[in-house]
């Protein structure tokens, strides 16, 4: 026990007493006491700055640097912000506002330091240098720093180029002068530290989301997003890229939220007033869906818990309408009046808020606490709203309308949920008889595989582990939840089948989570195209009806093998394309060797060295895709360049320029005004064609030049020429359980008895280039061994399917998460609504990018 007991605990009743570790009951003194100086508070509990050391707490520190260029552009003096992910996961922001001040600060250091190492410094604290801003606590990018592995800070300001770098809050350099430029604005690149966050990997989405909110709440601020790392699975290298630019405002984040939809009232409708200093805007329009949309911002901070702006607007909505409906008689056949969640049916609707001094919960920002602004929101809808139903009758009718059959259909919706309950089906003391239960009763440690078809099911069944592993398969395609409303759903078998094994309920008076009976809701279906067909029916249920579920990170994806490698008896399944690449090279390593630079290389050292080739190939590809000629950059990184001095001295960067030009390239040195540097002009005709480019020292810095300075022990292999030899008879192979069979199988054959055991194959071979080298191998690794692509659950036994998808130590799941809502429901719209035209233009723009179709 934890507690103290006063009767036994000797300390308490002798003060004299020591205690049983030994140590003086006195020792607990004022040297005791910690006090954590500058940022050290930051680095020791980060959770307190950011929320958690999480993806969520990871992206905060994003937003931290660019909610403050979101703040310039609110006082007028920014109207461009770019975001760049790079491909070391580093993050650079860059915006054209003021720059950050550099004058000296009266604790006699730069203001730019100060801003960047002091906690609650800023200026945001009176609304002399911003009326309006989100970062009130001035612990915004100092914070940023302090839990950031490096962070360097440019600042263009009065015609200078002022430079500072960073490790981990500590400056390493002084703020100087590095040039002359005509630009203004900050660029800030950091790279969040690995020893603080569970994962340094950025997501796109995630970031694009709230960019995207940014944009549509800032109307005419431009704003872009760029990823420089390859997108897993596309051949062509290019990353994704995003420019945000709305001069509608909300007005245009609610028609964007609307897209593909059927509306009801064809332009959103716009609100607008001010009160107290505080300014409200409302956009809102109604479409024929079932589900309510309303996204509430203060001060462009997405409150996701909403607050008093949104309890002033649902109050202030349903009254209106209320109002405008009894006063016309246009719900006189009811036998009670609209509620709330009738008139939000369908509903797409953005609350923002400008306040000068927001009251929020804590630094992450999730709810708005100031009471005033309940009154001011309710007053503007019961004014503008009000007036706007009064001039526009036939816009009116048919809102009403449709709350109208809102509120019928929830009626229906409660006959038919209570019809069955009544017989049983949606109650989960009543399992449904298809389920085949686990012993475990604990819902953290249970989980439920719903399966694709009766056979797979039956595997699934039998290979399972009966104490944790429930099992409920399900017969061909369920009910596109889309396009149905609530009570037609109820009418599916399969999805109350479902519902009742989930054991949570369905519909708003009746899900609890808390009830879930499995905290790991599994899809597992066929790797064809009518499994992906089930699978997104499914997530469209999930994610329309039971969406906390996939908030709470419950619902996974199933990842059975996609290859199955035979030779002889023995079988390797291979769970993707880059393990089967892995797969290939340690198979043909294992019976060769390459010579190369005087030294000979085999083994597991040859492994390691080609997927380290393979990177440093990818990497290079990736800057080739951009223009730059791949032997120029490699004469950049066998001279180690890592900083601008090559670009500052013209002597030196001539030097470079003679050694890269030849009778097929001209290099010419230019002025790069805006850095006070120098720069190449590169013209090659290699190609028959002329490819100009210009190579800068900017180029030094981005993310896919300081990943291949990284790749230094693969400097041997650039020049070649590459010498393979055998080193076996032949390459082993490596079955299911993990036993070498292939090797015991050649030494029995007439021409193993033939020859002298142990002497190697007669095998050279020689290569020119880390691409030619790099292909043998995985061409080598697949002599003799039959590779398929594996497709169907049913072609697998129980104890294989056990044994690669369900056996928790060995299996792979994807966990379903919603990261950008509005491109999710975007998506859900256009692939399973009943709008045919927005699935057909999808079609016709992602068909040459099909990876697997089935004819």
């Amino acid at each position: 026990m934890n507690q103290l007991d006063p009767q036994n605990d000797d300390t308490l009743q002798n003060p004299d007493a020591t205690p049983a570790n030994g140590a003086a009951a006195d020792e607990y003194g004022a040297d005791k006491i910690k006090v954590l100086e500058g940022l050290e508070a930051v680095r020791k509990r980060p959770a307190m700055y950011i929320g958690s050391t999480g993806p969520a707490g990871l992206h905060h520190l994003v937003y931290e640097v660019v909610d403050n260029s979101i703040d310039e552009a609110l006082a007028g003096f920014c109207d461009q912000v770019n975001a760049t992910i790079h491909i070391d996961n580093s993050i650079t922001v860059v915006d054209n506002g003021r720059g950050i001040p550099v004058d000296m600060h009266e604790t006699g250091k730069s203001a730019a330091e100060v801003v960047l190492t002091v906690l609650h410094a800023g200026g945001k604290f009176e609304n002399d240098a911003y009326k309006v801003s989100g970062g009130l606590h001035g612990v915004g990018v100092s914070v940023v720093n302090a839990l950031s592995e490096t962070l360097d800070l440019e600042i263009w300001r009065d015609g200078q180029v002022y430079q500072q770098s960073y490790e981990r809050g500590k400056p390493t350099t002084d703020l100087v002068v590095a040039g002359t430029t005509k630009r203004r604005g900050t660029k800030i690149r950091f790279k969040p530290d690995a020893q603080v966050f569970e994962t340094i990997a950025f997501s796109f989405d995630t970031l694009a989301n709230r960019l995207r909110e940014l944009a549509f709440l800032n109307g005419g601020v431009v704003i872009t997003l760029d990823d420089e790392r390859e997108e897993e699975g596309v051949t062509d290298g290019k990353g994704k890229s995003h420019r945000f630019h709305y001069e509608g405002g909300i007005r245009e984040f609610v028609a964007h939220l609307n897209k593909n939809k059927a509306v009801v009232n064809d332009a959103p409708i716009f609100m607008q007033g001010t009160k107290d200093r505080i300014d409200v805007e409302i956009a809102l329009q109604w479409n024929d869906a079932y589900t309510e949309a309303v996204y509430t911002f203060a001060n462009n901070i997405n409150t996701h818990e909403g607050g008093s702006h949104l309890s002033g607007f649902r109050a202030a909505l349903t009254r209106t309408i209320n109002a405008y409906a009894a006063e016309h008689s246009l719900a006189k056949d009811l036998k009670e009046s609209i509620s709330g969640d009738d008139i939000r049916e369908g509903l797409v609707a953005i609350i923002s808020v400008k306040i000068p001094q927001p009251q929020f919960e804590g630094q992450t920002k999730t709810k708005l606490g100031n009471t005033e602004v309940k009154g001011i929101v309710e007053q503007i809808v019961n004014d503008r709203l009000g007036a706007f139903l009064e001039e526009n009758p036939a816009i009116a009718r048919r809102v009403i309308s449709k709350a109208v059959d809102a509120a019928r259909a929830r009626e229906a919706a409660r006959k038919a949920r209570d019809l069955v309950r009544r017989k049983g089906a949606l109650d989960s003391s009543t399992l449904p008889g298809k389920l085949a239960d686990c012993q475990e009763r604990d819902p953290a440690q249970s989980e439920i595989y719903i399966v694709e078809g009766e056979s797979a099911g039956g595997s699934a069944k039998q290979g399972r582990d009966r104490r944790f592993q429930a099992i409920l398969p399900i017969k061909g395609k369920i009910l596109n939840v889309e396009k149905a409303r609530f009570d037609k759903m109820l009418g599916s078998e399969e999805i109350r089948t479902m519902i009742a094994a989930l054991g949570c309920g369905i519909g708003k008076d009746d899900f609890d989570i808390a009830k879930l009976r499995y905290h790991r809701v599994i899809i597992m279906t066929d790797a064809d195209v009518d499994g992906s067909h089930i699978r997104t029916l499914l997530l469209t249920f999930f994610y329309r009806q039971m969406p906390q579920l996939i908030d709470s990170g419950y619902v996974y994806i199933a990842q059975p093998p996609l290859y199955r490698a035979k030779r002889g008896k023995g079988e390797t399944y291979i769970k993707d394309d880059r393990d089967l690449e892995t797969f290939l090279i340690r198979r043909a390593a294992e019976a060769r060797q390459v010579a190369v630079d005087g030294r000979t290389v085999s083994g597991d050292e040859l492994v390691r060295s080609l997927h380290r080739l393979i990177a440093y190939r990818k990497y290079m590809q990736i800057v080739e895709r951009r223009g730059h000629s791949r032997d120029v950059v490699e004469q950049l990184l066998a001279r180690d360049v890592r900083d601008k001095s090559l670009f500052a001295d013209r002597a030196q960067l001539q030097a470079f320029a003679d050694v890269i030009a030849n009778k097929d390239r001209i290099v010419t040195i230019l002025a790069d005004e805006e850095h006070n540097l120098f720069q190449l002009h590169i013209e090659d005709r290699s190609t028959g064609y002329p490819r100009r480019h210009a190579l800068t020292a900017d180029f030094l810095a981005t993310g896919e030049y300081r990943a291949l300075l990284g790749y230094n022990d693969v400097r041997d292999y650039l020049q070649g020429p590459f010498r393979v030899s055998m080193v076996h008879d032949a390459p082993s192979d490596v079955d299911g359980d993990g036993n070498e069979q292939a090797e015991a199988a050649e030494e029995a054959t007439p021409a193993a008895e033939a020859r002298p055991r142990g002497r190697a194959r007669e095998e050279n071979v020689t290569l020119d280039s880390i691409d030619a080298l790099v292909e043998y191998f995985i061409a080598a690794g697949k002599k003799g061994v039959a590779i398929n692509r594996y497709k169907g659950l049913g072609e697998m036994n129980p104890e294989q399917l056990w044994a690669t998808t369900m056996k928790p130590e060995e299996r792979t799941l994807l966990q379903v998460k919603a990261e950008d809502h509005a491109e999710a429901d975007l998506m859900f719209t256009t692939l399973m609504g009943d709008q045919v035209e927005p699935r057909r233009r999808f079609i016709e723009d992602n068909a040459l990018d099909v990876k697997n179709l089935d004819v």
